[in-house]
This record gives structure tokens, sequence and C-alpha cells, in this order.
């Protein structure tokens, strides 16, 4: 191949090779090219995730967050692909954009997280640093426990406690089958904590107590697999219909019923929020009933947080104690000495080591 001379009588300078004159390839599949610019979704609407399952999320709209349509209603949501790896659980607030209308068939996007207050966290064990985010934008934490079968956990409270202070949730703690055995004594590990308690037994169920407890405030219920912790929440919102199971006589562990995460309106009619303002409404979160929950992710300054019972104590340990057995001049084991705390207050710091540990 030869490059063509410039013709005098051309108006092109250098002949049909010039670069100005090259004619550029059609994109074949006539898109626009890649950016990384994404659209700002001004027109987004806020919604609350009230249910997971495989990939698609129900999110209620809330009565006129839309200009356009104020009646509340639940839409169903795929995340978009830039969300694909952000986790989105159960009470967060999330930004929904295209069919919004809730329509059967339609499916919206959610296109952006917003801030979480809280966040629920767990590991599958104590060695395991990968947390799960549980829930999200919680306010408080109802512990369901029963006074017998299956046999409470002084350990497994314990755990739920520091998970609880971690994520910055009040905790609350309802004890079920109080016919069948004396509370007292296993409350009496906590009674320190001044966390409320509520008791119930088979057709005694505090359930004026504990609507007033949820009222405008996101609870999420947690507990051991068969210590009631649905037929609690059927009690409280009748339209949940949770599947309730049974305690084996032989090994004494509850079946799991419960298998996904899912918020319902609780009705609290005459309760008054934490902010003092009369509140009609709370929302309950049920979780899927655990044999363990890991504590991996959390720190040892967070699980102190949850034993504000030897809050004062501690203080008196020498800079740097790790409050193990072990440690030197440990002042908690100075308080067990010489009788400032009694046998439940040994064996709570015997939990505060065994979770430090």
């Amino acid at each position: 191949m030869s490059w063509l001379l410039p013709d005098d009588d051309d108006d092109v300078p250098y002949g049909e090779y010039a670069d100005h004159a090259v004619r550029q390839r059609p994109n074949p599949k006539a898109n626009r090219p890649r950016t990384k610019r994404r659209p700002e979704h001004a027109d987004a609407l806020i919604g609350m995730v009230t249910a997971v399952d495989r990939g698609r999320y129900t999110v209620l709209i809330a009565a006129g967050a839309d200009p356009s349509d104020p009646a509340e209603r639940s839409v169903l949501a795929a995340r978009a692909r830039e969300l694909r790896r952000t986790p989105i659980v159960i009470g967060d607030r999330v930004q929904l954009v295209g069919d919004t209308s809730g329509a059967e068939g339609s499916l919206a996007r959610i296109v952006a997280l917003e801030e979480r207050r809280t966040v629920l966290r767990r590991s599958a064990d104590d060695s395991d640093r990968l947390e799960r985010v549980m829930v999200a934008n919680a306010d408080q934490m109802l512990i369901v426990v029963a006074a017998a079968n299956p046999e409470p956990r002084v350990r497994l409270v314990d755990r739920y406690l520091v998970a609880a202070y971690d994520a910055g949730i009040a905790p609350l703690i309802c004890i079920t089958k109080v016919d069948l055995a004396d509370p007292e004594p296993f409350l009496g590990h906590f009674a320190a904590l001044e966390v409320p308690v509520f008791r119930s037994a088979p057709g005694s169920w505090p359930l004026d107590e504990i609507r007033a407890a949820l009222a405008g405030c996101t609870t999420v219920f947690v507990g051991h697999s068969g210590v009631g912790k649905s037929t609690l929440i059927n009690a409280l919102v009748p339209d949940a219909d949770r599947a309730t199971g049974h305690v084996n006589e032989v090994t004494g562990r509850g079946r799991h019923t419960s298998s996904s995460s899912v918020a319902f309106r609780a009705d609290t009619p005459g309760g008054i929020g934490p902010d003092g303002a009369p509140a009609d409404t709370g929302w309950v979160i049920d979780t899927p009933g655990v044999r363990s929950f890991g504590l991996g992710h959390v720190t040892g300054e967070s699980i102190l947080r949850g034993f504000t019972d030897l809050a004062e104590i501690i203080d008196g340990c020498p800079r740097g104690c790790s409050h193990s057995d072990d440690a030197p001049d440990c002042e908690l084991d100075a308080a067990i000495a010489d009788g400032r705390l009694d046998a439940a207050g040994a064996a709570r710091v015997e939990s505060l080591r065994r979770l430090l540990k």
C-alpha cells in the first residue's frame, strides 16, 4: 500500500488518508459507553424492609411518603447491581425506584441504603471474626427464655446482653413457663443489671405490660428454640401466624420453627413512646431460634459494657488488667474474696471471664 500525496486541487490536505477524514466505526450494540457516574435518584422513595426471601425484599412504604400515591403499601423489590455485596436486612431503610405501585407482579429496585442507627450482629462462633448482620435500626431486644423445658442457660442470656450493649440496643427479658419452675434463682444472675423482666405462663401472658414496652419502638425478639417466642409473638400480633413447635423430651431442646426474620406491626393502644409522645404502634422482629450466639466480632470493651453491675469493681483493677481468672491483682477476685460479690455475682464474673477468653 502506498500513501497518496495531496492533490493541489483537493481540499483534503493529505489525501484520503488524513486523520480527520477517517470514519469511525459505529458501535455495533448502539449503546452509550459505560461510565462510573451513577444517577442520583432524586425521586427515590424511602421504605422499611420487613421481610427477605431469596433475593427479594418486602419493603413497606409509609403513608404519605409518596406524593403521587399517599397510601401505605408493601412493595416487592430487588437490589441494584451496585449493592450486590451490601447486606440488606430486616429493619433497613432503603431507597426505591422503578415500579413502586405494589401491584401484583411489579418489582421495584433498591438503589441505596439509608444510614443505620443500630446494627445487631452475630458470628458463627467465637473464633469467627466474620460478622453476620441480623437486624438494623432496632431500639430494643426482648430476650425470651423459659424457666424450664428447655432449661434456661445463663451464659446464652449473657451473650444476648453483650450483643445488645454492643449494638446500642436496650435489653428486656421475658421468662416463660414460670408455672413449671421458680424463675427467681435464674433471674438473680441479672438482678444487678436492672433489666426489665416480664414473667409469663400459659393463660397468663403479661401482654399489656409488653405492649406498653413495645410502644413507639422496634423490638427484636431473640431466644433459644422452644422457649415460646413464636407463641408470644402470635399473642401480640394475631395476624403473624408464626409456626410453633415443641420441646424434644429426650434432648430437652426445642425444634426450629422460625426459619427467617420477619417484622410485624404490633398495636399498642394508649402506649407512650420513648420520647414521651403517644405511640399506638410498635414493630416486632421475629428471628430464628438459636442454640449458640457467637461474639467473635465483639471486642473486650464491648463485653465489659454488657456487665454494668461489675463496672465499679472493674474500675479498681490495675491498668491493662485482662480480668481473666489468672490476672494478677484483679479487683474482681478481691471482691469475691471480701464478700462484695455474692454467689450470683461470682457467677457473673465467671460468665464475663468465659466470654473474654
